[in-house]
C-alpha cells in the first residue's frame, strides 16, 4: 500500500466511507511528510499544523456519523496564497505589501471548505506572481522536488512543488499566462487551466484562471466538481452548467478518431531543447498508435504578440508601483522593478499598441485551433532552471520568452492541461500541453486521461532528503 500522503483523493474517500482510515491519521500522515520535505523545497505559507488537525478532527467526527459534509471530506488540500482565505493577510509574494487580514474566502477556497477539504497550508509565489520562478522578496526560497538546485516554476510554485512532493493530494493554483501549466511541468504533475470563468475566482482579470494541481487527471476531475460551481464574485464567471466530471476516463479509445495538432514551434521566445521536443514527438506517436491524426501545425504566435503583451504588463505593474510608497517599493524585487521601471516613458500610443497584442493573440489561437479537436504541444520550451533565477532568461528585458505555447490560451479562453510526458537524462520532468476548444474543459480531461493510460510508466515521486 503507498504511504498515506501518496494516496489520491478517490483512495482516501473511500477508505474514510469503510473506516480503514479516518481523516486525522491521514492529516498526521501529511504533517510529518511536509516537516521531511519542508526545510527542503520551502513550498508552504501559513502552515499551520493545530488548525488542520482541528478540520481533520472534525472531519472524522462527520465520517464516523455516516454525514459527509462534502466531496471532499478530509482529504488534505493546499490553497495559493494569493487566493483569499478569511482572516489571512495576502502578500502576493512580496514584502512590499501590507498585511491586512482578507474579509472572506475568494470563490475556490470556499469551495474547498464547503466540501469538506482539510486546508493544511496555503503555498508560495513570486512578488506579485509576475514570474515563472520560486523567487519571491516575503516567501524563502522554493525549490524543485525533483532536483532541489532547480525552481518549481511559477507563479504557482509553491502548488507544484506541494505536489510532487506528496503535501496531499490536492492543490490550487492560478494561471495568467502559464502559471499553473509551467510548474506542472517542471514538477510533473497535472494541472488544468481551465475555460476562462469556469472555475469562479476573486478578484477577475483578464486571462486569469484558477486551477487544479494534482499528481492525476482523477483527482483533478474531481476537484473540477467542486471548484467549478458558480459565484457572482467572478464578473467572467460562467452560468452554471452540468457537466459530467466523473466522466473523464473513457480509456485509450477517447483518442481514436480525434484530429490533433502538434505545434512543436511557438513562433517566439526560446527556441524548444531537443529532449523537450523528443518528449513530445514520442507523445504524438503514442497518441497515433491510439487511433488519432496527429497533423503538423505552424505557428500561430509571433514576437511581436508576446512583447506587446509583456510591454503592456511592464506599464501595469510600473504603475501600481509608483503608488507605492518609496520605501515598499525599494521591497520587491530588483528584477521586478527593472523590468517595471522599463516602462517609464512609453507613450499613450505605445501602451495603446500593446493592449491590442492580447486581442490579436485571440484571434490568432482560435483560427488556428479550429482545424483541429485538440492541440498538443511543449507546455515551455525548457525544462526547470536554477532555483535562484527570476526567470530562464535571467534577463528583466527578455522575462517571457519560456511562455509562447502558454499564453496563447488565455487570451483565447481555451482550457489547456500539462501532463507528464517525459524526463529528460538527468531526471527533469517534462510537460505535454493539451489545449481544446472553448469551453470543452472535460474533453481535455479525457484526452489528458487517456494519455496517462498510454505513456510510459512514471518514475517513483522524489523523496525527502536524508539527514
Amino acid at each position: 500500500m503507498s504511504d498515506l500522503h501518496d494516496l489520491p483523493a478517490h483512495a482516501l474517500l473511500a477508505a474514510y466511507r469503510q473506516r480503514t482510515l479516518s481523516p486525522v491519521e491521514v492529516t498526521e500522515a501529511v504533517l510529518k511528510h511536509i516537516d521531511a520535505w519542508e526545510p527542503h523545497i520551502q513550498a508552504t505559507y501559513l502552515l499551520r499544523p493545530d488548525l488542520a488537525l482541528e478540520q481533520a478532527r472534525a472531519s472524522e467526527a462527520r465520517w464516523k456519523r455516516g454525514e459527509p459534509m462534502g466531496l471532499l471530506d478530509g482529504v488534505p488540500a493546499t490553497i495559493k496564497e494569493n487566493i483569499a482565505t478569511r482572516g489571512d493577510p495576502l502578500p502576493a509574494g512580496t514584502a512590499a505589501v501590507d498585511l491586512v487580514p482578507a474579509a472572506a474566502d475568494a470563490p475556490p477556497a470556499a469551495r474547498m471548505r464547503e466540501a469538506g477539504a482539510v486546508i493544511v497550508s496555503k503555498t508560495t509565489m513570486p512578488d506579485y506572481g509576475m514570474l515563472s520562478s520560486g523567487l519571491s522578496s516575503f516567501h524563502p526560497l522554493a525549490r524543485n522536488p525533483w532536483d532541489v538546485s532547480k525552481g518549481p516554476g511559477g507563479s504557482s510554485a509553491g502548488g507544484g512543488a506541494a505536489a510532487a512532493a506528496g503535501y496531499g493530494p490536492l492543490h490550487i493554483g492560478t494561471d495568467i499566462g502559464g502559471s499553473l501549466r509551467l510548474p506542472a511541468s517542471w514538477c510533473g504533475i497535472f494541472s488544468l487551466k481551465p475555460s476562462l470563468g469556469r472555475i469562479p475566482i476573486d478578484p477577475p482579470y483578464t486571462g486569469r484562471a484558477a486551477g487544479p494541481m494534482t499528481r492525476t487527471v482523477a483527482d483533478a476531475a474531481l476537484m473540477m466538481q467542486v471548484l467549478s460551481q458558480p459565484d457572482a464574485r467572478d464578473s467572467m464567471g460562467l452560468p452554471a452548467q452540468d457537466i459530467a466530471w466523473n466522466q473523464f476516463d473513457q480509456g485509450s479509445e477517447r483518442l481514436r478518431g480525434l484530429r490533433i495538432g502538434l505545434l512543436l514551434d511557438a513562433g517566439c521566445g526560446l527556441p524548444v531543447e531537443p529532449e523537450v521536443r523528443a518528449a513530445v514527438e514520442n507523445a504524438a506517436r503514442l497518441m497515433e498508435a491510439a487511433g488519432a491524426t496527429i497533423v503538423p501545425m505552424q505557428p500561430f504566435m509571433t514576437q511581436a504578440m508576446l512583447d506587446g503583451m509583456d510591454h503592456f504588463w511592464r506599464m501595469r505593474s510600473f504603475t501600481d508601483l509608483q503608488a507605492l510608497p518609496a520605501v515598499r517599493r525599494e521591497k520587491v524585487l530588483p528584477y521586478i522593478r527593472a523590468w517595471a521601471d522599463s516602462a517609464e516613458g512609453m507613450s499613450g500610443t505605445a501602451v495603446f499598441n500593446a493592449s491590442q497584442q492580447f486581442h490579436l493573440t485571440r484571434v490568432a489561437a482560435v483560427k488556428a485551433c479550429n482545424a483541429f479537436d485538440y492541440v498538443i504541444s511543449p507546455v515551455a520550451p525548457n525544462v526547470a532552471f536554477q532555483a535562484e533565477l527570476p526567470s530562464p532568461t535571467n534577463d528583466p528585458l527578455r522575462p517571457l520568452e519560456h511562455i509562447g505555447f502558454t499564453v496563447p490560451f488565455n487570451m483565447s479562453e481555451q482550457p489547456a492541461a500539462s501532463v507528464n510526458c517525459g524526463y529528460t537524462e538527468a531526471g527533469l520532468p517534462i510537460g505535454l500541453q493539451i489545449a481544446g476548444v472553448r469551453f470543452d474543459d472535460l474533453g481535455v480531461l479525457q484526452v489528458a486521461h487517456a494519455f496517462e493510460l498510454i505513456r510510459a510508466p512514471q518514475r517513483p515521486w522524489p523523496q525527502p532528503p536524508k539527514g
